[in-house]
């Protein structure tokens, strides 16, 4: 590729990237009907144009900004995870006993905060909102594939208690939205369920 074509594209990714990450701070601070494409494009620094040029429309920016930074804590998942030695003990200085509970602490992690309650603001208003919804749906079934892939890789191969991990996951990140669940506290909840998980395989 010629270097003027590599700068160029290499540039718009950057601008993207921008807009992905404004749109995200936009829905956590603002809401998805303070979102709009010029808040997103003032916060990015950008101007409309360039906005309007990579998103054809504020729904199509809103779910991509959401699955962008989704899927970004799941490939931080898998690279944590990818460091765990095929003995299956956990990395120097980790307070982990080993995969399950060291992937189910990085699951946890990347369903809360900031993407979780951007996330929501997007299930709410999809449902008032079919042109939304018809985008959120398929990113969203993306983003749990991804969930799921990792909770089999690293936590359970049972179908249900993929769902079920993934449920308490998710509720979990809900619930701390309002109230952030103590650090010492979240750590017993996963070991536990760690545990459990651990206790039924065998039979």
């Amino acid at each position: 590729m010629p270097v003027q074509a590599r700068r160029q594209e290499e540039r718009s990714a950057l601008t993207r990237r921008a807009l992905l990450d404004a749109t995200v701070t936009c829905l956590a601070e603002l809401g998805y009907a303070g979102t709009t494409s010029a808040a997103v494009a003032e916060r990015a620094g950008l101007s409309r144009g360039a906005q309007l040029h990579h998103f054809g429309t504020r729904d199509q920016m809103v779910v991509a900004a959401v699955e962008h930074l989704a899927q970004k804590r799941l490939r931080r998942v898998r690279d944590e995870m990818s460091r765990l030695g095929p003995s299956g003990a956990a990395p120097v200085g980790s307070t982990d006993s080993g995969p399950p509970e060291a992937a189910l602490r990085l699951l946890a992690e990347a369903v809360s905060g900031p993407l979780y309650a951007a996330s929501l603001e997007l299930w709410v208003a999809a449902r008032s909102h079919p042109a939304l919804g018809a985008e959120l749906v398929p990113a969203e079934e993306r983003v749990n594939a991804g969930l799921a892939e990792v909770c089999r890789a690293y936590v359970t191969t049972d179908p249900i208690e993929v769902r079920l991990t993934l449920d308490l996951l998710l509720g979990r990140g809900v619930s701390g939205l309002l109230t952030p669940h103590p650090e010492r506290r979240q750590a017993e909840v996963l070991a536990a369920w760690a545990r459990r998980l651990k206790s039924s395989a065998r039979g």
